[in-house]
């Protein structure tokens, strides 16, 4: 029998997650909520898990902690094991050089980060993907592509519109997926091919282009980093240049949740059923499910083209929206095109639109808040962001666009 290569993963959770606002002040993005009970980090390791992928390092660079209960040792992905399975990496003051201390300045200078770990390890592959996107891919085809062409670097790609290609890195594909150039974050996208943040490269090509990159620029740095920066800006333009780089088409649905508003819209998607993710019963999206009992509708509630997840009390009126677990909704309560984390509360007559409301926010009787704008999108100006455990107090009227630090009261 043929000896399947030895694959190390590299999911990166990221560092600050900024443009999430309110909802990342106390979680790293990948601990966002997804579908109700998901956290966006189970599809990254989901994919890895049905993959045969055993050798996993999560890279955490903000709040590790919480994705610390979720994650935990990596047993829902049965990657709590004695020899391999999941292992934290987080940033470190006092050890190698400044550039390889403390955080990471982008996704390329991560690895760089890592290098003396990844060569070590002694990978045929080494598998890097990002923790806050919704996907699922079989990485054992991406892994067999990329060894039968002999890639240096096999760049997972997707299609999207061209307002998202505008803030990623769009590939341009010639005969025999060979990738030909990459432009980074364009401002006039000429194409709908971009990067989805999932790549195999070949482990000695990917440290001497990073310690050659390391070299040329850390000058131009500030000194506490490499100057790698992201993957798009110097990292896979270089293999390009100097190797063989190729692209991989992912087929089925890819979404990158990285601002409030696209992450509203891959929910809408989801209620539009257009998310094939969570539709194979035989590579089910892992995760820690909530032990909590089913969700309970009342007779005098309304409930449409809506996700309710475990746990949730629901004697209102729901359109259009994920409801987390625990929620409670109260009777004569309305929640519209909205999203709804865990263990909420919307009291009677309360009236919720077009808002994503964290953990533990209560929305006091005959409260308004937000307004769902007229046309199909709702975008980052019009969407209400309430952080964890802030509250709206009875007859208050919140204003769409408004945003509610985690503790706060309006």
């Amino acid at each position: 029998m043929a000896r399947r290569p030895k694959v190390l993963a590299i999911v990166q959770a990221g560092g600050q997650g900024s443009r999430m606002d309110v909802l990342t002040r106390e979680r790293a993005k990948p601990a966002l909520p997804y579908a109700g009970h998901y956290q966006l980090v189970d599809f990254a390791l989901s994919s890895l898990s049905h993959s045969g992928v055993n050798d996993v390092w999560l890279s955490v660079q903000y709040l590790s902690t919480s994705l610390h209960r979720h994650v935990a040792a990596g047993r829902p992905w049965d990657l709590d094991r004695t020899r391999g399975g999941l292992q934290w990496l987080s940033p470190e003051e006092g050890s190698g050089a400044a550039s390889q201390a403390g955080f990471s300045e982008g996704n390329g200078d991560d690895l760089y980060r890592s290098l003396d770990a990844i060569r070590n390890f002694g990978a045929d592959v080494v598998v890097v993907l990002s923790a806050d996107q919704v996907f699922s891919l079989d990485l054992r085809d991406v892994v067999d592509q990329h060894l039968d062409t002999g890639s240096w670097c096999t760049v997972v790609t997707t299609e999207v519109g061209a307002s998202q290609a505008a803030s990623k890195a769009v590939v341009s594909v010639g005969p025999g997926d060979v990738v030909t150039g990459l432009d980074y974050k364009p401002d006039d996208p000429g194409a709908s091919t971009i990067a989805a943040e999932i790549f195999a490269y070949q482990p000695e090509r990917l440290a001497t282009t990073l310690e050659a990159l390391r070299a040329e620029r850390v000058d131009s740095s500030d000194g506490s980093d490499s100057g790698i920066g992201d993957f798009g800006e110097h990292l896979i333009p270089r293999l390009i240049d100097e190797g063989a780089v190729h692209a991989f088409a992912l087929p089925g649905y890819w979404r990158d949740l990285g601002t409030p508003s696209e992450y509203v819209a891959a929910h809408r998607d989801l209620l539009a059923g257009r998310v094939d993710v969570l539709d194979d019963p035989a590579w089910p999206i892992l995760t820690r499910w909530p032990e909590l009992p089913a969700a309970r509708i009342h007779k005098e509630a309304e409930v449409s083209a809506s996700v309710v997840s475990a746990g949730a009390d629901v004697s209102g009126t729901v359109v259009r929206s994920v409801i987390g677990p625990g929620v409670r909704i109260a009777k004569g309560a309305v929640v519209e095109d909205s999203v709804v984390f865990a263990d909420v509360v919307v009291e009677a007559g309360a009236e919720v639109r077009a808002s994503v409301l964290d953990t533990g926010c209560v929305i006091g009787q005959r409260a308004r808040v937000g307004a769902t704008p007229p046309g199909s999108r709702i975008g980052d100006d019009r969407l209400v962001l309430m952080g964890r455990d802030s509250r709206v107090t009875r007859g208050a009227d919140v204003a769409p666009g408004a945003r509610l630090e985690p503790g706060s009261t309006a």
